[in-house]
């Protein structure tokens, strides 16, 4: 297992080098320079590489055939893979065969057998697997965890929320399902966690309804999936995700004495708001533009040093591609889906919480944005 470079921080290299590593990931390094510092860069785009290594000051490059070269190199502690869904797996288990750590974008696979394997080899090779949920360090998002476990609403019952975009055509999100493409698995698991947690349980049993609107964009993939979560006690959460909508972003929990809804809740690139409803009287709360990327590089990177096992681990993202999973198989035979038994004893908290300047916006190289609206 590799430890720390000469320089007493984890060296990581990105894998991957689009829309979200190039907006956030890599602008990130420099917020996380505490623990942590961006040695490599592994894409099979030469104008990507060549700018972007300009850009952050990295000296090595490989393309997707060299992974193994870099993973072998000794000069990689860590790796951030932020490639399409359905590379996940591959790239995550290569790296854990070669004693390098692996922090990995959600869902942290395709299917719950990708998941275990991810677990079990990184467990086997004495490495760290950890899924990189920005908000399980973000401040609204934990206070949020905070009020609903305070007691302030009540008991907690319900939990709404949405989470819709336009996609455009051609997006790698519209890959086939098989592919890890679809609202489902791209922004329905913001909603999925945030659910899990607010209610610090697992769903028992889910049902969803998918559609596409005719939209000839959604040829491969549903557009839309409405998606409810049978709770233990009596507690229920729905959500609606959509690539073929306009841009929401919002969650609701509500209690016997009370609601919070977080709008926006899931943004990286701008404040997010609370507004807090007991007896009738409202209170907002804002939360100011953060880098949400620094701190789970900080955060994995003081796990790596210090030995200690990452709180949204590997069997965290397993948690939430096993729920989406069901919602498809729900959506296909058009009936309710049980889940299995699934303990999680850790669970996100305020002590997590890490603040970081918000980062400027870069120029894209060779990469856009889900929409171009």
């Amino acid at each position: 297992m590799r430890g720390a470079g000469t320089s007493g921080k984890i060296r990581y290299a990105v894998v991957g080098l689009g829309y979200i590593s190039q907006v956030a990931v890599l602008p990130a390094f420099a917020n996380a320079r505490r623990n942590c510092e961006l040695v490599a860069l592994v894409s099979d785009d030469p104008v990507k590489l060549a700018a972007l290594a300009k850009r952050h000051r990295v000296e090595k490059t490989y393309t997707y055939e060299q992974y193994a070269d870099c993973l072998s190199s000794g000069e990689v502690d860590a790796v951030y893979i932020a490639l399409p869904n359905h590379m996940h797996h591959d790239y995550a288990v290569a790296a854990s065969r070669m004693g390098v750590h692996v922090l990995c974008e959600k869902p942290l696979g395709v299917t719950e057998l990708e998941c275990d394997e991810m677990i079990r080899i990184a467990d086997d090779h004495g490495v760290f697997l950890m899924t990189a949920y920005r908000l399980h360090f973000e401040r609204a998002n934990l206070k949020a965890m905070e009020i609903a476990r305070s007691g302030k609403l009540g008991e907690v019952r319900l939990f709404n929320a949405s989470f819709t975009m336009q996609v455009d055509a051609g997006n790698i999100r519209l890959n086939r399902a098989e592919l890890g493409g679809g609202p489902l698995f791209d922004i329905g698991v913001y909603c999925i966690n945030a659910a899990r947690h607010l209610f610090r349980a697992e769903p028992v049993e889910v049902f969803a309804y998918s559609a596409d609107g005719g939209d000839k964009r959604f040829g491969d993939v549903d557009g839309t999936a409405a998606a409810l979560l049978r709770f233990a006690n009596d507690r229920v959460g729905s959500f609606l995700c959509s690539f073929g909508a306009s841009d929401t972003g919002w969650y609701q929990i509500v209690g016997t004495k009370g609601d919070l809804k977080v709008d926006p809740a899931y943004e990286f690139a701008e404040a997010l708001e609370h507004t807090l409803t007991i007896g009738g009287r409202s209170r907002r709360t804002s939360f100011p533009k953060r880098d949400q990327f620094a701190p789970e590089l900080l955060y994995f990177s003081d796990c790596i040093l210090k030995g200690a096992t990452p709180e949204p681990s590997g069997r965290e993202g397993l948690a939430d591609v096993r729920v989406v999973r069901a919602l498809m198989r729900s959506a296909q035979v058009g009936a309710p889906v049980k889940l299995e038994d699934f303990q999680r004893r850790r669970r996100p908290t305020m002590a997590q919480e890490a603040k970081r300047p918000p980062v400027e916006r870069p120029a894209l190289v060779h990469a856009r944005p889900p929409s171009a609206g």
